[in-house]
């Protein structure tokens, strides 16, 4: 479960950067559907029927990419470390090919709007995996539910009726949502000087967390042979 989490957290940088550096690049905020709901609703009572189907479909895109997200997980074997693997490997795929290929796709006709919905289709991949990693203890991709849970257990901690694991509670959903807001500061900061290429960062994150058993036992190795362990 630790080790889960840990990679909730990790993943909960990448999408904090994703949304930062995705809206500087886009102007459209790639890894949430709250606002685009709302300016579905808004174009539609505005007779703007395109902007409007525009907003229907970067909400459906991330409902595509949690259900495929899902759908991937279910089929492997549950004890298996591969089951969260694919979803991880078309993440990083799509985040590269932004970060490799970005500057010159976003030069064709309608390609920026091609990137902005490959973003929010795999952040809706990310936002599914971390969900069900974590035993839906985690959203990577926003803070709406997070605040409020934080809030409520803030509240118990003032009333004294909360149970032993509410500090933990606490503590882990400050952990995320600093790792959030630290990962928007770092993608907005690096997309203005970067561009495209800010987007190597997520996919180093990616990379990191897919094979962070790997590094975490290679890292182990090291400092025992330094003798530090």
């Amino acid at each position: 479960m630790q080790h889960d989490l840990r990679l909730a957290v990790m993943l909960c940088f990448n999408a904090g950067f994703i949304n930062a550096a995705g809206f500087l690049a886009f102007q459209v905020l790639t890894t949430n559907v709250t606002g685009h709901a709302a300016l579905l609703a808004v174009h539609a009572a505005r007779g703007e029927l395109q902007a409007a189907l525009v907003a229907a479909i970067w909400l459906l895109l991330f409902l595509c990419g949690a259900l495929l997200s899902g759908i991937i997980i279910r089929m492997a074997l549950r004890s298996a470390s591969s089951a969260y693997t694919w979803p991880m490997l078309v993440i990083l795929a799509i985040i590269a090919t932004v970060a490799v290929g970005g500057q010159a796709i976003s030069l064709l006709p309608h390609a920026r709007a091609y990137l902005t919905g490959a973003l929010l289709l795999a952040m809706g991949m990310q936002n599914a995996l971390v969900t069900m990693i974590s035993g839906a203890l985690v959203r990577t991709t926003h803070l709406t539910g997070m605040v409020t849970d934080l809030g409520i257990d803030l509240s118990a901690i003032v009333t004294r009726s909360g149970g032993n694991d509410v500090q933990k509670r606490v503590v882990l959903r400050l952990t995320i949502i600093g790792f959030f807001l630290l990962g928007g500061l770092a993608g907005g900061f690096l997309q203005l000087h970067w561009h495209f290429a800010a987007f190597y960062v997520p996919v180093v994150v990616v990379l990191t967390a897919l094979f962070y058993d790997r590094f975490r036992v290679a890292i182990k190795r090291l400092l025992r042979k330094a003798g530090i362990l």
